[in-house]
């Protein structure tokens, strides 16, 4: 497994970003808010809250799932 560089709004960041980070640092695709609370067992509202704090750090991408345009995949960069 490759070494990720944490940024240092995860490392000093709640314990849920880390925990989201992990899941999407392990994650083998993009996941949607959906599949990172089940892999987490952290509530949606803290998944869809902490995604946003990552995505504004710069710590977490995310891109739109074509299918359905509401939702978006989210990833970092490995």
């Amino acid at each position: 497994m490759t070494e990720i560089n944490v940024p240092t709004a995860v490392r000093e960041g709640t314990p849920a970003q880390k925990l989201v980070f992990k899941v999407l640092e392990h994650a083998d695709e993009p996941l949607d808010q959906d599949a990172i609370a089940d892999r987490s067992l952290l509530p949606k509202r803290t998944v869809r809250e902490t995604l946003s704090d990552l995505e504004d750090a710069g710590a977490v991408t995310s891109v739109t799932y074509m299918p359905d345009t509401r939702r978006k995949l989210y990833q970092i960069d490995k």
